[in-house]
């Protein structure tokens, strides 16, 4: 979807499993992930939260505001600070995102096979 100044996002329901993990651990696997599509930025997985193992992930106070998306809040697991992010109530044209879960690739391993 275009939007103001060029920029882009496009989402799609991935055809990928998406693995999540910190040192060992498995945090995330889903076969029901949402590819995020964002100008030049890597692909972004958005995972639904009965796939994370959200026992394991602490909320963060961290929040951030993305002018295409909304206000997003943070997900701290063991060893990584504000490993997964979520957008909540993203805007109406990103609805397919609300509640979704995204690892943050360098502070976790994500791989999509």
């Amino acid at each position: 979807m275009p939007l103001t100044d060029g920029h882009r996002i496009e989402t799609r329901r991935s055809t990928k499993h998406v693995r999540v993990e910190l040192d060992g651990e498995v945090l995330a696997e889903s076969d029901r992930a949402v590819e995020l599509h964002e100008g030049s930025l890597p692909v972004r997985y958005y995972v639904p939260r009965e796939d994370v193992r959200m026992d394991l992930l602490i909320p963060s106070p961290t929040r951030s505001h993305c002018p295409f998306k909304g206000d997003a809040s943070y997900f701290s697991a063991p060893g990584a600070r504000d490993a997964f992010w979520s957008y909540e109530q993203p805007f109406d044209d990103r609805a397919d995102i609300a509640g979704l879960i995204a690892p943050w690739p360098g502070r976790v391993e994500v791989t999509a096979s």
